[in-house]
């Protein structure tokens, strides 16, 4: 990692959603009276990291882990119940939306779903021109002609299909009709959305390397969100793994394949088939996944953890960094109780 202001910075953030319904929702009889009661989502908690200019961060998780919300309160879509998230070393999360303007043509988003992230009644020309109109008024018809033939190009897309809508095509065609929609501003990072996973395989490779293609081109950076662990391998600089709405381990991707630390990363990535290999060497976890809207007390891995003492269940571990830069978020890590 070089030493330069890291292009995106998040401190602490935390993000909670208050899903109690309506007043007659929350009323409650307990202890032998009524009173109202709040249920919250904890979705994300305490969430820190940085990216540098030109890398790709890949977030992984089980699903519900918070890496979609994470990435909404990053790009303004939520906003955070605390925390700070600086882009370029300029504070945003707490910009209103005519300050947040510069920096939406600086982050774009690619989503999950193609289909549903195409509005059904605009064609690619009126899709791709849209941003182009809103935040460059002053560019004349043939410019904006010309950039989305441009883009078009870089992403595969025929031009001949400038006419047409996203039913008319497959969910390959319609995700580089996404990807090409998401470099129309010329970007610098982009949140890429479990971009490949609606997608068949043999597409999925074609997309991963049409992303990792432009991303050298045009010097992206990249926030990759993915629950499919043989992709992170394969596209990722550093590779963060959430539990639960934390981050409980934070490493290089060559580091965290080879030697994983918590017991989570090493259970996650014990699930990756290996060809030829006889036996599986999977690690079951015990107990059931709690829901984040009733955390267990301390760290929030220690119900299915077997390396889980009193302290676990008491202190919540924050980050720890290792001598190799890996960051990692484990009490028995940090106590040398796990066998190497």
């Amino acid at each position: 990692m070089n030493a330069q202001k890291p292009i995106l910075s998040v401190k602490n953030v935390v993000k909670h959603f208050d899903i109690s319904g309506g007043f007659l929702d929350q009323v409650r009889f307990k202890n032998g009276r009524f009173g109202l009661e709040k249920i919250t989502v904890k979705a994300v908690n305490d969430v820190s990291f940085s990216i540098q200019k030109g890398e790709t961060l890949s977030v992984v998780g089980e699903s519900g882990c918070g890496k979609s919300t994470l990435a909404r309160v990053i790009l303004g879509l939520y906003p955070p119940n605390s925390g700070e998230i600086y882009y370029g070393g300029k504070r945003i999360d707490h910009l209103s939306h005519e300050k947040m303007l510069p920096f939406r043509k600086k982050m774009q988003m690619i989503f999950q779903d193609p289909y549903a992230s195409l509005n059904p009644r605009k064609t690619v020309q009126q899709t791709l021109e849209e941003p182009l109109r809103f935040h460059h008024p002053e560019l004349s018809d043939a410019k904006i002609n010309g950039k989305i033939e441009l883009v078009m190009e870089q992403v595969g897309v025929d031009h001949a299909w400038i006419r047409r809508y996203p039913h008319e095509f497959s969910g390959g065609q319609r995700q580089r009709i996404s990807i090409a929609r998401g470099l129309i501003l010329d970007p610098e990072f982009i949140v890429a959305d479990e971009p490949v996973s609606a997608l068949d395989v043999s597409i999925q490779a074609q997309i991963l390397n049409l992303l990792m293609k432009a991303g050298r081109e045009r010097d992206l950076t990249y926030l990759f969100i993915t629950h499919d662990l043989s992709v992170v391998r394969h596209i990722s600089t550093r590779v963060a793994v959430m539990y639960l709405g934390t981050v409980c381990e934070l490493a290089r991707a060559e580091d965290l394949f080879a030697t994983p630390l918590h017991p989570y990363t090493k259970a996650l990535l014990s699930a990756i088939p290996i060809v030829g290999e006889k036996k599986a060497k999977h690690i079951k976890l015990k107990g059931e996944v709690p829901t984040p809207v009733h955390l267990p007390t301390g760290c929030v891995f220690h119900a299915r953890c077997v390396y889980a003492d009193d302290r676990c269940t008491a202190e919540v571990p924050g980050l720890v960094t290792l001598n190799n830069g890996t960051c990692v978020a484990c009490h028995a890590v940090e106590e040398n109780r796990i066998p190497a």
